[in-house]
């Protein structure tokens, strides 16, 4: 004998379930935050720091860090002659690597990895945007093992030195460990300044008062590579 018959709500209530399962399965909104960088959306128009570098680095220029600091007698930086890429051996003290033209609006494009080694622990070194010649004044994007991916340093507030740290602000933890590439995207544009990496912006700054400076890489007692290393003037 037929059991009794399911009401005609009870119908409603199990098609409206299921349809609400599959309308959330088929439009779950995906991760915002992920987006390409902005040389993967327009490769074109940008400048490659490192082709014509060669042998004797030309176009670029070491300074020390602090600013009143004596550079190592150790060239600690070099062109690898297989891969092209800027290679940094860590072994000639706390400096930066700057790019001799100074930049307004634009965007600097970095694709780096530490060397590994085994029992080594505090990787560390960064990436510069609008930084005075001497660093006096440096804007940095914190590198790491699995670590950094913020902005920090020392900017000119009316005149004046101020130090700032947006570490706090990171929204993610997005660098790899040591061994594997990262990709930084430092944009500037106005006083709005913006740190991509690895496929989402982490940090927003919206009161950059240094309206130009020079682009750069620091070294700070690790082996380090860069490559891909283009910077493209924002509209």
């Amino acid at each position: 004998m037929p059991g009794p018959r399911p009401s005609l709500r009870f119908i409603l209530v199990i098609a409206l379930l299921a349809a609400s399962i599959s309308l959330s399965t088929r439009f779950a909104p995906a991760d915002e935050g992920e987006t390409k960088s902005a040389l993967e959306r327009d490769p074109a128009g940008w400048t490659d720091l490192l082709a014509n570098a060669g042998a004797t680095l030309e176009g670029w220029t070491r300074g020390p860090i602090p600013p009143k600091g004596k550079l190592d007698p150790h060239m600690q930086w070099s062109i690898d002659a297989a891969t092209g890429h800027l290679v940094c051996d860590g072994q000639g003290g706390h400096e930066w690597l700057r790019w001799n033209s100074q930049l307004g609006d634009a965007v600097f494009h970095v694709e780096w990895r530490f060397t590994p080694v085994a029992g080594k622990k505090g990787y560390n070194s960064g990436i510069y945007a609008r930084n005075s010649a001497d660093a006096t004044i440096w804007h940095q994007a914190q590198t790491g093992d699995g670590s950094g991916g913020y902005l920090f340093g020392e900017t000119e507030v009316d005149g004046k030195l101020k130090s700032f740290n947006l570490s706090k602000q990171n929204t993610g933890r997005r660098v790899k460990p040591a061994g594997e590439w990262n990709t930084f995207e430092i944009a500037c544009k106005g006083k709005d300044v913006t740190l991509w990496v690895n496929g989402a912006v982490t940090n927003r700054w919206d009161n950059c008062q240094v309206p130009r400076g020079y682009v750069g890489v620091e070294a700070e007692g690790y082996r380090i590579e860069f490559r891909n290393v283009k910077v493209k003037a924002m509209d």
